[in-house]
């Protein structure tokens, strides 16, 4: 029997297996129950192109108080930031990485906001 982090890890490895053949940057999203993380990697996986969390200064100022990092709302914020930063970087088009992480809530409003700031993935 595995554990809850071993089957996210499992699916995580097996996203990024096929993220690989693609040959194209990779958006990934890792959320913690504090904080929500997003790190666009370059297509071979060697370097971070642009990155966001909610634990920047920026960030944490437009959030208020202390544990608000772990909504829906403050992930939609991270969404819009990565998406900018990677523009500015010269990357428009990503393959999405949610690390294992189900398609719902916090890692959903992320790629929804990061889809309309005009990353395509």
């Amino acid at each position: 029997m595995s554990t809850k982090k071993e089957q996210r890890l499992r699916r995580a490895k097996q996203t990024r297996i096929r993220i690989a053949t693609q040959g194209i940057a990779r958006l990934m999203v890792n959320r913690t129950n504090l904080h929500i993380y997003a790190q666009v990697v370059s297509d071979d996986g060697t370097k971070v192109l642009a990155a966001a969390s909610t634990l920047e200064a920026d960030v944490r100022k437009d959030l208020g108080a202390v544990g608000k990092g772990a909504n829906a709302a403050a992930a939609a914020i991270i969404g819009k930031r990565i998406a900018q930063k990677a523009k500015a970087a010269g990357v428009e088009k990503v393959a999405f990485d949610r690390s294992g992480f189900a398609y719902h809530g916090r890692v959903k409003a992320l790629a929804e906001a990061a889809r309309e700031a005009g990353l395509q993935f």
